[in-house]
């Protein structure tokens, strides 16, 4: 008899606000381990899986989440999607029924996804002494022994000791009540059941046939992946698995179980696992405290014992263990406040190009155009946390990505210093980068010796990106022209009889350099449209089309040999999500100037492909995948979260209704998730551990050019968007 695990998702975790929220429930939030408690689930059921399958039973909204979980631990499931929420009985339906078109004898487990179980082995043991207690026509639920008599959990009462049919379910009860459930051998409901599906269809249509109709009517086709249940399931009633058969039916029995669990209902079963702490916590003389702090905080404590202290980005709980309970009411109050934070309601695109221009406008550029420029106009490569400048080079890719920066925000009207930086900064750069050949080599000191003499093709790039930003600007016009096209005359040294560049710098046959040569191409072409730069643009896409991105999955690879196949060993099997995410919005630009839907085709699938790369416990982009699309490096850097949100922004423009608001979310999240690198000051952290711990290093002048080439694309977005 086949086994199907079912991964049920319902629930928000209420008192577990401020960290569970509606848009992101406790299952998918890393409560007790690195993984979610999502992920813990997975990998508990997974070794049941024999010749059935995982099935996970979710909200719409949550789909990212669940698709992007199970990938990161290389789990694949036939995920079922609920257009409304109508409680566990027209879930486990979905599942059963699901189950039954593929396996009509299978055995479905189903089981939460947001408990806790330390014990997997002896789950899995307990799980198969279910299944076999199942299988003469029974439907098992698996009873824990209480540890206390405690009121936040529902009771069975089993006919006999050991394997029994139950007597009856009780729902929380007071505490008298739960004293005396203990004492006369009650069980906790764990909520976990087993049954073949035959026999709960056939008690669900004995009791509540118009849940089972209704979701019959809106069940799906099979196939792999995810499926959406249809409209009917709306009509389904909205009743718990208990009310509508256990309570009722004949056929069920009790199975006492062993092992430790926890349903992790409120703070204080989170603190009584003693893993649930998080973030950069300082104590002193506290006892007994679970304090968690979002990545870049710090909560110190002096005196105090017994507290929950849960500091998130724009809320912060602190209650006493005692009274975890009591953290429902509270949001109960929230949400009848108009200044609650708790639906956390995606900002309105306004509200993130404001938020993100006082930031730029105030913060980031009077620091960068002061401390981070030396006294001969170059730009210095980073800072420190005092502002002191770090770094005796200096790269000709810093050197163009600022010019870029200032020539923005001399076009929009942010300081009348700006120009005057990119000139300054422009000229010191031509005496000590600029090659005989018209190239710019790599590196030079402090006081402009010559460190690495390469003509890299990522940098001259930038420095054609930086020279059309400059004209853009009406910054040092002239010369700005004079330097495009002596670079694009001087890159026919670095053509390629097969296609394309080569880049001499680094691994020479790659789709990095080539795609920000896009980028300068598609910059120029807008100021000269009868010169090379179409061609040039057209050359790198149908390279990227035909090379560059996977055709049956869509996906960008980074590394070929020199036919343009993937790159031998690890190197050809790199896939990078931020790279999908900025060739989707390249791809995007490029096909709506040529009228090719290939390219909005390609950029959407692009865009799909860097989801996979989508942590949401820390809400980032990761740095790495393999070529499965699985997570190959967790670690998150800047970069990423400003080209998922470019992409996120600009398919919005080119979608319309439910699949616009998606995008829009997107990138809403993808700005929460740049945000937690930006500080205050203008600075920024540039890597995010697995753990949630930022790297302490300078920061690295690099990532302004990402910052702001962001910024600039909600700025545009918000434009369309409000003139659509």
């Amino acid at each position: 008899m086949a086994i199907y695990p079912v991964i049920l998702c319902g629930g928000a975790g209420t008192r577990l606000w401020p960290a569970s929220r509606p848009e992101r429930p406790k299952q998918f939030i890393d409560l007790i381990s690195d993984l979610s408690l999502f992920q813990e689930t997975v990998r508990r059921v997974a070794p049941l899986v024999e010749s059935g399958r995982i099935v996970v039973v979710a909200g719409e909204a949550h789909r990212g989440f669940i698709e992007a979980q199970l990938a990161a631990l290389g789990v694949e499931g036939d995920l079922i999607l609920e257009p409304v929420g109508r409680d566990s009985a027209p879930a486990m339906a979905a599942a059963a029924l699901w189950i039954e078109q593929i396996d009509p004898d299978g055995t479905a487990v189903f089981v939460a996804s947001d408990h806790y179980i330390p014990d997997a082995a002896a789950f899995r043991s307990t799980t198969l002494e279910a299944v076999a207690a199942a299988a003469p026509g029974r439907i098992v639920t698996m009873g824990m022994a209480p540890a206390s008599p405690s009121s936040a959990y529902g009771y069975i009462q089993p006919e006999t000791p050991g394997l029994s049919p139950v007597r009856r379910f009780v729902e929380k009860p007071g505490q008298a009540e739960a004293e005396r459930y203990l004492a006369e051998g009650y069980l906790w409901n764990s909520g976990n059941f087993v049954a073949p599906v035959r026999v709960l269809l056939d008690e669900m249509e004995r009791f509540v046939p118009d849940v089972v109709a209704a979701v019959r009517a809106a069940l799906p086709g099979q196939g792999p992946g995810a499926h959406a249940l249809g409209a009917a399931f709306a009509a389904a009633p909205k009743i718990s698995i208990d009310y509508a058969v256990m309570e009722k039916s004949d056929r069920v029995w009790v199975l006492p179980a062993a092992f430790e669990w926890s349903d992790l209902g409120a703070w204080d079963a989170v603190a009584a696992t003693g893993r649930g702490g998080r973030g950069e916590w300082v104590g002193h003389a506290s006892d007994g405290c679970l304090v968690r702090a979002a990545p870049g905080m710090v909560v110190a404590t002096a005196g105090v014992s017994n507290l929950a202290i849960i500091a998130e980005p724009d809320a912060v709980l602190v209650c006493d263990l005692g009274r975890a309970q009591d953290v429902k009411a509270l949001v109960e109050e929230l949400a009848r406040r108009e200044t609650s934070p708790l639906p956390v309601a995606p900002p309105s695109l306004e509200a993130l190009a404001e938020r993100f221009q006082r930031w730029l406008k105030l913060s980031a550029l009077p620091l960068w155009a002061t401390l981070g420029v030396d006294a001969d106009g170059a730009f210095v490569e980073a800072l420190d946390e005092a502002g002191t400048p770090v770094g005796d080079f200096r790269r000709a890719r810093v050197q163009a990505r600022q010019a870029y920066v200032f020539s923005l925000a001399a076009a929009w009207g942010w300081g009348a210093g700006h120009a005057a930086l990119v000139e300054r900064g422009l000229a010191r750069f031509e005496i000590t980068n600029r090659r005989n050949d018209g190239l710019y080599r790599t590196r030079v000191s402090g006081t402009g010796a010559v460190l690495d003499d390469t003509a890299s093709l990522y940098d001259q790039a930038f420095v054609l990106l930086a020279a059309a930003t400059a004209v853009e600007a009406g910054v040092d016009v002239e010369r700005s022209r004079r330097t495009a096209a002596a670079v694009e005359a001087a890159l026919a040294t670095l053509a390629l009889p097969q296609g394309g560049w080569r880049e001499p710098a680094g691994p020479e046959f790659q789709a990095n350099a080539h795609m920000h040569l896009l980028e300068a191409a598609l910059a120029w072409e807008t100021l000269e449209p009868d010169g090379p730069w179409a061609r040039m643009a057209d050359v790198i896409v149908g390279l990227a089309r035909a090379r560059f991105i996977d055709e049956g999955e869509g996906f960008l690879r980074e590394f070929f040999g020199p036919d343009w196949r993937p790159a031998a060993g690890e190197a050809g099997r790199l896939v990078e999500p931020g790279h999908q995410f900025e060739w989707a919005w390249l791809l995007t630009r490029w096909g709506r100037r040529r009228g090719d839907p290939w390219a909005l085709e390609a950029a959407r699938r692009l865009f799909a492909a860097g989801e996979r790369g989508l942590d949401a416990q820390r809400g980032v982009a990761i740095d790495e995948l393999d070529e499965s699309l699985r997570p190959r490096s967790t670690r998150a850097r800047l970069w990423p979260q400003t080209e998922w949100l470019k992409a996120a922004l600009i398919l919005a423009e080119e979608a319309e209704g439910e699949a616009r608001q998606r995008l829009i979310d997107s990138a809403g999240a993808a700005f929460a998730g740049l945000w937690l690198y930006l500080t205050p000051d203008g600075l920024w952290r540039d890597k995010l551990g697995p753990d949630g711990v930022f790297e302490l290093e300078p920061a690295p002048a690099s990532s302004l050019y990402h910052i702001v080439a962001a910024y600039r694309q909600l700025r545009e977005t918000r434009e369309t968007l409000a003139g659509g």
